[in-house]
């Protein structure tokens, strides 16, 4: 079993509960999460409420861990489908070589110089503002950050003797690749996408914010962070604090856990 230290374990310990409370929210959450109550339109923390409501007198906490689904579901997603497809294209890239190897590596330049926001801007000015629009752009945008990096292992790997061991016993390309060379793979890839994770947390968090993510009134933390603003302008700041503080721990615990399945390779 892999030994991840003390801040490895707790940032794992904090990941698995945050994926319990978004598997669990419909039982946890004391309240509806878009119920309003505008008796109680920014109220402090109270027992009822202990983290507040926002300006529509909306539970704080339930939408806070309401928000944890639409938070990171959109990034797992991203991650999910950049992790295949840059696999993909990276395995294909060292094995064939040449000419193919060649545009392959000018596609992931070209990826790789556009930043993720701007895809995402572009899915979405297409698709219009919801979470497919974004999942789609960011997609495209991560798929360079895996490939790069799992091209340059399986180029090593390529030229390892059990491949042509494998060759020689007259395995096809296809068998080799996926019943040889992808499980020596399978650490790289895990570690790079647990460490892409946590900016594809960011950026699905930004689209948000800005508006062109997830629409109102769903929960979500990039959301909340952007009316908690307008609230604590007007003296409650615990939504846009919550939901802020909930993004900054996410990605540090993922971070942390990516560096030391990195370090592990």
């Amino acid at each position: 079993m892999t030994r991840l230290g003390g801040l490895g374990t707790a940032s794992a310990v904090l990941l698995a509960a945050v994926a319990a409370v978004t598997l669990l929210a419909p039982l946890l959450a004391p309240y509806d999460p878009d119920f309003p109550d505008l008796m109680n339109a920014l109220s402090g923390g109270t027992a009822a409420h202990p983290l507040g409501a926002d300006a529509l007198g909306r539970d704080v906490l339930s939408r806070l861990m309401y928000g944890a689904r639409t938070t990171l579901i959109g990034p797992v997603l991203i991650i999910c489908v950049s992790t295949v497809a840059g696999t993909t294209l990276a395995i294909a890239a060292a094995w064939a070589g040449g000419r193919v190897d060649a545009v392959i590596s000018r596609l992931l330049d070209i990826l790789f110089a556009v930043p993720g926001i701007v895809f995402a801007l572009v899915t979405v000015a297409v698709l219009g503002p919801g979470i497919p629009g974004v999942v789609t752009g960011l997609a495209v945008a991560y798929t360079p950050y895996v490939a790069r990096v799992v091209r340059s292992a399986a180029l090593r790997e390529r030229n390892l003797p059990y491949v042509a061991a494998a060759w020689v016993q007259g395995r096809s390309a296809f068998a080799i690749c996926t019943r040889h060379l992808l499980p020596n793979l399978r650490p790289i890839i895990v570690a790079q996408s647990v460490s892409a994770l946590g900016f594809a947390v960011i950026d699905v968090a930004a689209v948000s914010f800005l508006g062109l993510g997830v629409q109102p009134p769903t929960a979500d933390w990039g959301l909340m962070v952007k009316s908690g603003l307008d609230s604590a302008q007007r003296g409650q700041p615990l939504e846009a604090v919550a939901a802020g503080v909930m993004i900054a721990l996410v990605v540090a615990a993922v971070n942390v856990l990516g560096d030391r399945l990195g370090r592990r390779r």
